[in-house]
């Protein structure tokens, strides 16, 4: 079965969970909580949840807030198809995938263009290119922009996934089975994957920039359709935040280190990888969802009959775009 359907699937049991878990109002009903999630790989989420101006917002008009960690892309979008969220981040390419199998969300807008995916290992393997993974052991999140990451970049190498030994962990657990030797490589997430550099001295033996799709903020459709008012108030306070992290970066610095308690070095070292001046969604991000996706359906990832130019514009929502973006 390719990754695209046993994503899916996957993502159907574990939303299950997160739904009885946290709850969803009735049909049709008005909104009486927005829920949405923080990840450390949405750095903008820390500051926002922190600082309260969504709550502020919404206080008048009677909704409350609710805040859900996501571990990664995938954990995001099981609670979106679950409706057990209503906005979560993700990379533009898991997005993508999971839209193409069913998942009904819209990309509303990049919360971030990070470099915050590539192929770790440590530094007494051997290992230093995609093709040396051969035959080894390589920790991965299915689902998520490291895994698309590492397929690629198998790819590459004329290998696929199945040239590999796959072990299925969340992101901080491959961090740790690559430190104990339990894996020969890891395809890494920050802000492990600046903290295996820095603590463990673990190498990043493959990065590509480009190969790393954006950090969007997916909505799902019939939430954005029947509370456009809400969409916006959320990107409102995205923007407001964004503009104080580029004035403040040390303010940043600051939430990111408080949520995941890694030391300052740690997190400068994901921040330099994360760029956050650009964060009207449009053809910029969907180029770059684009050919991760073309680069999938090659692998076999996304069925041949797919029409993947399509699927990206029907992710793409730039009708929430921050004025003056």
């Amino acid at each position: 079965m390719p990754l695209a359907r046993r994503t899916v699937f996957r993502s159907a049991l574990g939303a299950a969970l997160a739904l009885a878990v946290l709850g969803a109002g009735p049909a049709g009903a008005a909104p009486t909580e927005l829920r949405l999630d923080w990840a450390t790989y949405n750095p903008l989420s820390l500051l926002l949840k922190e600082r309260g101006y969504l709550e502020e917002a919404l206080k008048p008009k009677g909704i409350t807030v609710r805040w859900v960690q996501s571990l990664g892309s995938n954990k995001a979008l099981e609670f979106l198809n679950a409706g057990a969220i209503d906005l979560g981040s993700t990379a533009g390419a898991a997005a993508l995938v999971a839209r193409i199998n069913g998942n009904p969300i819209k990309a509303v807008y990049a919360f971030s263009r990070p470099e915050w995916t590539a192929l770790v290992t440590r530094k007494d393997t051997g290992i230093t290119k995609p093709a040396d993974l051969k035959g080894k052991r390589v920790a991965v999140t299915r689902g998520t922009d490291p895994h698309i990451f590492l397929i690629r970049a198998l790819q590459g190498a004329g290998l696929t996934e199945k040239d590999a030994k796959l072990v299925l962990l969340q992101h901080p657990d491959g961090r740790t089975a690559l430190d104990r030797g339990d894996v020969d490589a890891w395809a890494g997430l920050d802000p492990m994957m600046a903290a295996s550099e820095i603590e463990n001295g673990d190498v990043l033996f493959f990065r590509d920039a480009a190969a790393n799709t954006w950090g969007v903020l997916d909505v799902r459709e019939n939430f954005a359709k029947e509370n456009p008012d809400l969409v916006k108030a959320v990107i409102a306070a995205y923007e407001r935040v964004r503009q104080e992290a580029l004035k403040d970066p040390a303010a940043l610095k600051a939430a990111l280190v408080s949520a995941t308690k890694l030391p300052e070095p740690v997190v400068a070292r994901q921040l330099e990888r994360t760029d956050l001046s650009q964060p009207a969604i449009g053809p910029t991000q969907a180029e770059a969802i684009r050919a991760a996706g073309v680069a999938l359906q090659q692998a076999g990832v996304i069925a041949a009959d797919v029409d993947v130019p399509k699927a990206v514009d029907g992710l793409i929502d730039t009708g929430f775009n921050p004025a003056g973006q």
